[in-house]
C-alpha cells in the first residue's frame, strides 16, 4: 500500500510539474507575468517567492493537479505599467502558444522517457505465439504454436507487447488484417466477429493468440512464504507427479488443475529426491474478471537457456532511440484519441475508462516491477494527460485553444458570457467523466 500511494503521488507530481512548467516557460518567453506556480490545489503547505517577478512557488494540500496563475485583468486589477504583461492583453497567437505548451510538455516528456528506455534497452518477449485454441480466429487461419509474427498489416512488431497493441487496433477497426510470419506465408486474420465492447478484457484471448508457452516440467521453482503451497509443506525442486491420482506431465497442466479448483482440496503426489510423498492443500479463492480461480503461491523452475530463446531486447543508438521514442509517443497519442472517439460514438464500451484508483494500482504494480516498468508507465500516462488536455472541452487547455481558434477566425474574442456558459458545460462533462471513471475503478477492484 505504501509503495502504491508513494508511486502514485510521485507520478502525479512529475507529470503535473512538467505540464505546468510548460505553461510557465511559454508565458515567460511570451512576456506574460506569472504570479503563482502551484503544485496541487487548496491551502498552500509550502510557499516561496522567487525570481525577478517574485513568483509564488507553492505546494498545496490536494496533490491532484496544479496550475499557473498569470497576471490577468479578468482576475483582478492590473497596474497601468504592467498591462503589457497581462495574459488577456497578449496577442491571440501568444495566448494560444502559452496554453498549448502544457500538453506539448507532456508529449516531450513521454519522448524523453521512451528515449531513455530505448537507449538503456528494454527487455521484451518475442512475438512468438502458442497453440491457438480450437475454432479461434487464429486457429481457423492455420496459425500454430511457434509461429513468430513480424508484422500486423504494414506495421512491424518487435515484441509481444507491440503485437498486442497492433491486434487491438485491428479489432477496433473491425476489418480483416494480414499477419506476416517469420518463416511461413502470410495469413489473413478475420476479426469482424469479435465484440468490441469486450476489449477491456484481454483482446488476444478473443483472437486466440497468447505467448509461446513450450512444455515446462512440473517442478516447483519459487514459493511464496505465506502461500498455500509453502504452508502445506511443499519445497523448491519438488516435482508434481499427480493430482488426485491423475498424472501431471507439464507445469501448464498443474496450473490448469489448480486454477480450476478454488476452495477445493487437492491431493498431490510429489517426487522429492526420489522419495514419493503425499500432500493435501486447498487453493485460495481469487476473483478474476467474471470468475474465480484457485492459487497456491508457487512458480515453476525454468531453464534460463530456454527463457533466453523467448526473450529479446529493444535497444537503439541515441538518434534511433529518439526517432523510436517520437514514433511511440505519436502512436500512443493517436490510439488514445481513437479510443476516446470510439467511446463517444458508442463503438467501444465506457468500461475502458480508468480513474485515479486504477492509475494508482498500475503505478504501484509498475514500481514493484522495477524502474524500467515505472518509467514506461509514466510515459504512457504523460501521453494520456497530453491528449486529454487537448480535448475541446471548456476549462481544459483544448477548450481555451478552441476559443482562441474562433477568435482568430472571427477577428474578435469570444464573449465573456459564452466562455462562462462553456465553463459550466465543461465542469459538468468532467464531473460525469470522473464519476464514471471512479465507478469503473470500483467495479474493477471488486471484480478482482
Amino acid at each position: 500500500m505504501f509503495t502504491t500511494v508513494f508511486s502514485f503521488l510521485a507520478a502525479i507530481g512529475i507529470l503535473v510539474v512538467v505540464h505546468e512548467f510548460g505553461h510557465f516557460l511559454a508565458a515567460r518567453l511570451m512576456g506574460v507575468k506569472v504570479l503563482r506556480f502551484s503544485v496541487g490545489f487548496g491551502k498552500p503547505l509550502l510557499m516561496k517567492r522567487m525570481g525577478k517577478d517574485q513568483t509564488e512557488w507553492a505546494l498545496c494540500a490536494l496533490p491532484f493537479g496544479g496550475y499557473v496563475k498569470m497576471l490577468d485583468e479578468r482576475e483582478g486589477p492590473v497596474a497601468a505599467h504592467e498591462l503589457d504583461r497581462a495574459f488577456n492583453q497578449a496577442p491571440v497567437g501568444r495566448r494560444l502558444l502559452i496554453v498549448a505548451a502544457g500538453p506539448i510538455a507532456n508529449f516531450l516528456l513521454a519522448i524523453l522517457f521512451y528515449w531513455v528506455l530505448f537507449v538503456h534497452g528494454v527487455p521484451a518477449i518475442k512475438p512468438m505465439i502458442g497453440e491457438p485454441p480450437a475454432n479461434s480466429p487464429a486457429a481457423l487461419v492455420g496459425l500454430v504454436s511457434g509461429d513468430e509474427i513480424v508484422a500486423v498489416g504494414d506495421k512491424a512488431v518487435d515484441s509481444f507487447q507491440d503485437l498486442r497493441l497492433s491486434l487491438l487496433k485491428a479489432v477496433l477497426s473491425g476489418k480483416p488484417v494480414e499477419l506476416k510470419l517469420k518463416n511461413n506465408a502470410p495469413v489473413r486474420l478475420d476479426l469482424t466477429a469479435i465484440n468490441r465492447d469486450e476489449i477491456e478484457q484481454d483482446v488476444l484471448d478473443k483472437v486466440g493468440i497468447h505467448p509461446f508457452d513450450p512444455p515446462i516440467p512440473p517442478v516447483l521453482g519459487t514459493l511464496l512464504p505465506q502461500g498455500v503451497a509453502a504452508k502445506a509443506g511443499l519445497k523448491v525442486n519438488d516435482r508434481v507427479d499427480a493430482i488426485d491420482g491423475v498424472p501431471i506431465q507439464t507445469w501448464q497442466e498443474f496450473v490448469k488443475r489448480v486454477r480450476a479448483s478454488p476452495g477445493k482440496q487437492l491431493n498431490l503426489e510429489i517426487d522429492r529426491d526420489s522419495q514419493h510423498l503425499m500432500f493435501s492443500l486447498v487453493p485460495v479463492v481469487e476473483p478474476q474478471m467474471d470468475k474465480t480461480v484457485g492459487k497456491i503461491g508457487a512458480g515453476p523452475k525454468i531453464d534460463e537457456k530456454w527463457l533466453s530463446n523467448l526473450q529479446t531486447e529493444l535497444r537503439y543508438g541515441p538518434w534511433d532511440a529518439l526517432i523510436k521514442g517520437a514514433n511511440k509517443t505519436w502512436t500512443m497519442s493517436v490510439f488514445t484519441l481513437e479510443m476516446m472517439g470510439r467511446m463517444v460514438m458508442g463503438q467501444v464500451s465506457w468500461r475502458n475508462l480508468s480513474g485515479p484508483l486504477t492509475i494508482a494500482d498500475y503505478a504501484g504494480q509498475s514500481a514493484h516491477m522495477g524502474w524500467l516498468s515505472f518509467v514506461s508507465f509514466l510515459a504512457l500516462v504523460s501521453v494520456s494527460l497530453g491528449v486529454l488536455n487537448l480535448l475541446p472541452v471548456p476549462i481544459l487547455d483544448g477548450g481555451h485553444l478552441m476559443y482562441y481558434t474562433f477568435e482568430i477566425l472571427r477577428g474578435r474574442p469570444v464573449s465573456e458570457r459564452a466562455m462562462e456558459f462553456g465553463s459550466r458545460i465543461g465542469i459538468a462533462i468532467l464531473f460525469m467523466l470522473m464519476a464514471l471513471a471512479l465507478y469503473n475503478d470500483l467495479v474493477r477492484l471488486t471484480a478482482g
